[in-house]
């Protein structure tokens, strides 16, 4: 995959986009052992468990503007097919960074349209996540007020796991009443 990265995006793409890609495993862990300390407003309604699997195309992207390039940011498109309790397709962008030291972070946003539950609809994901000299942290929640269709008010956690190269998500969700 590196020297897929590094022909398409050059070394320093490369290593950026690489950092993204394989960060997520590191970072994984650490939001699996965060989960616990998730917090989703409790006037809501009832937590709820959604799990499955699903499928991700990352594609590096290269510097639209002088300022961005000047950044020296790994940019990547996201195209993502959810299955299980979430049906759903997902397009975004991811930006990453990293350091000399192996310290690194990346932030993403991506749009999700489909079926929760049988409830159809559309909302977005915000990802955070942080590499320090190894030590990983990541977090990835619902926008507030971004859930449309029947999923008006949906507030919630995600996590990913990637075990053997294979990926799930873990979402802890609620929706107000009566949806």
């Amino acid at each position: 995959m590196a020297k897929i990265l590094r022909q398409r995006c050059g070394i320093k793409g490369a290593a950026l986009a690489s950092l993204a890609v394989l960060g997520n495993y590191a970072w994984v862990t650490s939001a699996q052992n965060q989960a616990g300390n998730s917090t989703i407003q409790k006037e809501k309604g009832m937590t709820k468990q959604a799990s499955g699997a699903f499928d991700v195309k990352v594609t590096p992207q290269k510097p639209d503007n002088p300022v961005s390039e000047s950044a020296n940011l790994g940019r990547m498109s996201l195209d993502k097919q959810f299955h299980g309790a979430l049906e759903a397709t997902s397009k975004g962008e991811m930006l990453s960074a990293m350091t000399e030291k192996g310290s690194g972070g990346y932030v993403a946003m991506e749009r999700v349209t489909g079926t929760l539950d049988g409830r159809s609809g559309s909302f977005l994901l915000q990802h955070s996540g942080t590499m320090t000299r190894g030590e990983p942290s990541m977090h990835i929640s619902v926008v507030p007020d971004s859930g449309s269709g029947q999923l008006a008010g949906l507030a919630g956690t995600m996590v990913i796991e990637f075990p053997e190269g294979k990926h799930f998500y873990k979402f802890s969700y609620e929706l107000p009443e009566g949806h």
